[in-house]
């Protein structure tokens, strides 16, 4: 199961509201997402939960890059929301190139609808990943002073437990209003 919620700032204290992720396909279309949810461009959380499995957040000021915090990002990279957050920057990867299409000659591995021979082929690396693409770590990724100038330090964003998002709030004074949506 899965919560997801916007959190901005305002002149006021912090304003919730959910939000529905189903049209949200890029780190792009959330940042967009968020971006609107504030009037001033003052900061905005966005909150992402997947139950006793992973947490994220990601913080939009205005228009700077995001910034990311995933607590698990293995266990967020086999979800569609945490898939989303994981990006090559994040993960140290090269940025993949439109050009990678132009060198798949043929997508079924097939020539002239034969199946090609398994010589070579080795499972084991298969379930691996390439050699040149790093594995997406287990545990925490991402910018763990998201938070910090809000007034929760990394070492509180690491020790956060089964219900880290309420503990967030809380930590900001914002835990009523994102109790609201939840």
């Amino acid at each position: 199961m899965y919560f997801a919620a916007l959190l901005a700032r305002t002149e006021d204290g912090w304003e919730a509201s959910d939000t529905d992720l189903d049209d949200v396909e890029t780190l792009s279309d959330l940042t967009e997402l968020a971006r609107e949810a504030s009037a001033d461009e003052d900061t905005v959380l966005v909150f992402i939960e997947q139950e006793d499995s992973w947490f994220g957040v990601v913080r939009v000021d205005g228009e700077d890059d995001p910034r990311i915090f995933l607590s698990n990002a293995a266990a967020a990279s086999r979800s569609s929301y945490g898939e989303i957050l994981l990006t090559d920057e994040l993960l140290g990867r090269e940025p993949a190139s439109d050009d990678d299409l132009d060198e798949l000659v043929d997508l079924d591995g097939t020539e002239d609808g034969e199946p090609e021979p398994s010589a070579g082929f080795d499972e084991d690396e298969a379930a691996e990943g390439s050699a040149d693409t790093p594995a997406v770590p287990a545990g925490p990724l991402g910018d763990p002073g998201i938070l910090a100038d809000l007034g929760v330090s990394a070492r509180e964003l690491f020790s956060f437990g089964s219900d880290a998002l309420a503990e967030i709030a809380d930590a900001l004074g914002a835990s009523e209003v994102l109790e609201t949506v939840r």
